[in-house]
């Protein structure tokens, strides 16, 4: 491998720009394939086979509008007053927007729900006293039908009466008209009497009154000639005869008078009777009217009281069939008694967006459409955030803390090399490196399901490891450069010595991370090969990129000092002698170097007996985040369990019919809330085939809480007993399911992985090393690597120790899979620095150096290597802390420190002392063993043996 890789380094840096345009152009084309066929990421983590992904499969495909993706808007008051009309409105119009978007399926109106809600629990609230007004009614209904036939039965009676009392009525009405005929008849026979007489007696007036006329004339005259009064005197008694005869005929006419008078009332009674006839008649008729009226609504009222006694009969079903579903309603009204989408104090509101498609399955945009026309409403009186389902996305690879670890391992390389063009080469190397590993990342992201943590693992790795890996050859170049050497032949001697070693470590990364595949967790997997991906690009640009770079810098890698210093010495054919190797403090001490190491890992081991596993929330979400503040505004409004609903699934073994659904949902219901520490059980219908009931349980605590997980291992002991009683079985998903599966399939696939990763390793190390100790007391040094570090993980994590440094507000359970992660990287990364460490241990040893002077010389040739690379990682690492991402914030934290107590209490104090303390029993290899072992040089000292000959 030396050889091959000293060849290689001869032909970049003679093909420098070759190999360097090579680079560039693969690094142009695998940006162009992430640009033109480049997919998304998910959030997502599926885990085939476990409970949890089975149950959301089978929600898939048997209830697909429970498959429907889903994200939440809350809308808070900051004003400390209620929701007036008007803002309800305005949420109301920006919902019916929101509702018209690209791949939105249903908007969910919080105060609609809530007043439906708040209306169901009223109404079963009252139900009792409803029913038993309903009951009222329906008696009081019965007795007035039986009131109403009374009346009816007493109507037709008054109805005959009324029929008897017109016959005789019209029989007097007959009788009387014939009597008023005789009348008539009589008074009219009278008239013509008095008619008669009263024309006599107008006849012998007028005579008296012309006789009276003539007599009085007559005297007048015989008075006026004096004519004696014995001729006057019988005018005089014959005028006054003229006047008693008017005296008479007055008297006759008086009688007349009062004969017509007579006749006149009598007239007056004839026509008052006719009238009062008719009257009679009108009145007759207008009764049979009344009669006949009379038939028809005694008919008409018996139709109606035989159709209120039909509507009271259908009445009393429902009374009686609301009696018995009262019971399944009191149930179910518990069940769901603490549930809200509007806090009681009617500050906060939940509106739920559902999309066409799994929330997985959403395009980013979309997403984005929705959040932004939502979060577009905040005014100064009302916030508007959603939940992180509607928020994630990958905005970038690298943020501010990540540029910044960038800059500091930069300082570093300057510090170490003392040219800014020597410190900007490792990271230039780098950089092509991660940026062909994550736009390959990208451009495969359209047909394999990435995680969003997948393409900045790789980048942090990438980073890491690249840096590491270009300034190991570096190093080695610039040495041999100071030490005299030809550029081309340093080149490709530093790319055949350390070329080789970063070969070798670069290997055991690989390792450790392809092995994730073994856990059998896919995203987990995937994240590992991706890894090892840009671990293998970082190998191949520092083989290759590197040594091209360093031909074309020529000796301006070496600052003027150096320069100066090395013309010196070539000049006058000097050799630099070799400088005394003080022993270091591990090899004075090796007992208290290693007690005091094990102690102080120890104490800081000492959290992980608490660790728990899960998975990030919207409380792990910076502050300032919509993600955050949604979580936070829920759990304040609503309560930690809203946040962390599980989705139960009943599912029966036949349809069930209508008429049982409410049955079916309350006994289920009464069997969820009797398990600990559930706060809220809310049917959510069933699936086409109505075999299916699906729940949303509440549970009293957030998704991490032990409470819910213990909440979930009771949720699937109930199925046994349900199954058993019922027939039906029980299912239950969710974020604290989930953690359970991850957690459960971790623990039983890490062994496989880990003796996987620790055997390949170890032969690795057996190989290189050529001794069996060696390999063992790096193993158990990572071992409290491992044991520091998550330990210090769940210090600041879980216990939120240093939170406010680190960002961490709510400390929650570890990320489930980190553990394992961790173990993969940090194995690769411990071993690389083991490697450069021992072999020039081991080289020393061969060479006829004692133990302990051969520790003192390969710590003295590569410990400030080691410890600017360690640095460099720890920063690198560092900065992903304060990634934007909340699943890479512990990893790099882990890493950082990871590496620090691998790298400076491990390698270079625990593992010396130890080894001082075998001596030479440290290198010891069985001779069978030392026989069939190939020699791999891997710091190709044989390479460089046969190049100092020629």
């Amino acid at each position: 491998m030396s050889e091959l890789l000293f060849r290689l380094g001869q032909f970049s840096a003679r093909r420098a720009w070759l190999v360097i345009g090579a680079w560039i152009a693969a690094l142009a084309l695998s940006v162009g394939l992430a640009l033109t066929a480049g997919g998304s990421f998910t959030s997502a983590m599926t885990i085939d086979g476990t409970p949890a992904q089975r149950t959301i499969d089978t929600l898939q495909t048997s209830f697909p509008d429970a498959s429907r993706g889903t994200g939440q808007a809350i809308f808070h008051k900051t004003d400390g007053t209620p929701f007036t009309e008007a803002e309800k409105q305005a949420i109301a119009d920006v919902l019916s927007r929101v509702a018209r978007l690209t791949g939105v399926d249903e908007v969910i109106n919080p105060f609609d729900t809530q007043a439906i809600l708040e209306d169901s629990a009223a109404k079963l609230a009252d139900a009792p006293r409803t029913i038993a007004d309903g009951q009222a009614k329906i008696d009081d209904g019965r007795a007035q039908v039986a009131d109403g036939l009374k009346d009816i039965e007493a109507g037709w009676a008054q109805i005959e009466s009324g029929r008897a009392g017109t016959v005789a009525g019209w029989a007097e009405l007959n009788a009387a008209e014939a009597d008023l005929a005789d009348g008539r008849a009589e008074l009219e026979a009278s008239q013509a009497e008095l008619t008669a007489g009263m024309q006599q007696l107008d006849a012998a007036e007028a005579e008296l009154i012309a006789s009276k006329a003539q007599l009085e004339g007559a005297i007048a005259q015989m008075e006026l000639g004096s004519v004696s009064e014995d001729i006057i005197a019988p005018y005089r008694d014959n005028l006054a005869l003229v006047l008693a005869g008017l005296e008479q005929t007055a008297a006759q006419r008086a009688q007349l008078d009062a004969g017509q008078a007579q006749l006149d009332a009598g007239w007056q009674r004839v026509l008052a009777g006719e009238a009062e006839i008719a009257a009679g008649r009108t009145q007759l008729v207008s009764a049979e009217s009344e009669l006949d009226a009379g038939e028809a609504e005694l008919r008409a009222a018996e139709i109606e009281l035989a159709d209120a006694q039909a509507e009271l009969d259908a009445a009393q079903d429902e009374l009686d069939a609301a009696i018995a579903e009262l019971p399944f309603g009191q149930s179910l009204g518990a069940a769901t008694a603490e549930f809200r989408v509007v806090s009681a104090d009617g500050l906060t509101a939940i509106a739920t967006i559902m999309f066409e498609q799994p929330i997985t399955e959403v395009p980013t945009e979309q997403r984005t459409a929705v959040s932004e026309a939502l979060m577009g409403e905040s005014t100064n009186s009302m916030t508007v955030t959603v939940s992180q389902d509607l928020l994630h996305s990958l905005d970038s690879l690298l943020g501010v803390g990540e540029i910044v670890g960038v800059a500091i391992a930069i300082i570093v390389l300057f510090i170490m090399l003392g040219t800014l063009v020597g410190a900007g080469l490792p990271v230039f190397a780098a950089l092509i490196g991660v940026g062909i590993s994550a736009t390959i990342t990208f451009a495969l992201s359209a047909v394999v399901e990435f995680t969003s943590t997948t393409p900045i693992l790789g980048v942090m790795l990438g980073l890491a490891v690249g840096i590491d890996y270009a300034l190991f050859i570096l190093n080695r170049h610039r040495r041999q450069l100071k030490d005299g050497m030809d550029v081309a032949q340093s080149i490709a001697l530093a790319n055949g010595t350390s070329g080789n070693s970063v070969m070798f470590a670069g290997l055991t990364v690989i390792i450790a991370l392809a092995a994730l595949n073994l856990t059998g967790i896919g995203f987990l997997g995937i994240m590992g090969t991706m890894g090892a991906m840009s671990i293998a690009f970082a190998v191949l640009i520092a083989v290759t990129f590197t040594p091209a770079v360093i031909a074309t810098l020529g000796l301006r890698i070496l600052s003027r000092k150096e320069r100066a210093a090395r013309d010196a010495l070539v000049e006058h054919h000097q050799h630099l002698p070799a400088p005394s190797v003080a022993p270091v403090f591990a090899t004075r001490h090796p007992w208290l170097a290693s007690l005091a190491t094990v102690v102080v890992l120890g104490i800081v081991a000492i959290p992980l007996n608490s660790m728990r596993l899960g998975l990030p929330d919207g409380s792990s979400e910076p502050v300032d985040s919509a993600g955050y503040q949604t979580y936070a505004l829920t759990e304040e409004a609503f309560g930690e369990g809203v946040n962390g609903a599980l989705i139960v699934v009943a599912t029966d073994t036949a349809p069930i019919a209508e008429d049982d659904e409410l049955e079916f949902q309350a006994d289920i219901a009464d069997r969820l809330m009797n398990i600990d520490n559930v706060a809220a059980a809310i049917p959510a219908g069933f699936s086409d085939d109505r075999t299916m009931a699906l729940f949303r349980v509440i549970p009293t605590e957030g998704p991490n809480a032990l409470s819910t997980a213990t909440v979930v291992t009771d949720l699937r002991a109930l199925s046994d007993s349900v199954r058993a009683e019922t027939g039906a079985t029980v299912e239950v998903t969710g974020i604290a399911a989930i953690n359970i599966d991850v957690s459960n399939k971790l623990g039983d696939t890490l062994p496989l992985y880990l003796g996987t990763v620790l055997g390949l390793s170890l032969l690795l190390m057996i190989l290189v090393f050529r001794s069996i100790a060696v390999p063992i007391i790096a193993s158990a040094g990572f071992l409290l690597t491992v044991l520091a570090t998550l330990g210090a993980v769940t210090a600041v994590f879980q216990w939120g120790w240093f939170g406010q440094l680190f960002d961490v507000h709510d400390p929650a359970p570890i990320l489930s899979f980190l553990p394992t992660i961790l173990i993969g990287i940090l194995f690769g990364l411990a071993m690389d620095y083991q490697l450069f460490l021992a072999s020039g241990m081991r080289e020393a040893f061969v060479h006829g150096k004692s133990a302990r002077d051969a520790i003192n010389h390969g710590i003295h040739l590569s410990r400030s290597v080691v410890i600017a690379a360690a640095i460099i990682m720890v920063s690198v690492f560092g900065g992903f802390v304060f990634s934007h991402t909340t699943m890479i914030r512990p990893m790099g934290f882990g890493l950082a420190i990871g590496v620090l107590v691998d790298a400076f209490v491990i390698r270079l104090l625990l593992v010396p002392a130890v080894l001082t303390l075998l001596g030479d029993k440290a290198w010891w290899l069985p001779k069978w063993l030392d026989r069939i072992l190939p020699d791999v040089d891997v710091e190709g000292a044989k390479l460089e043996r046969s190049v100092a000959r020629h």
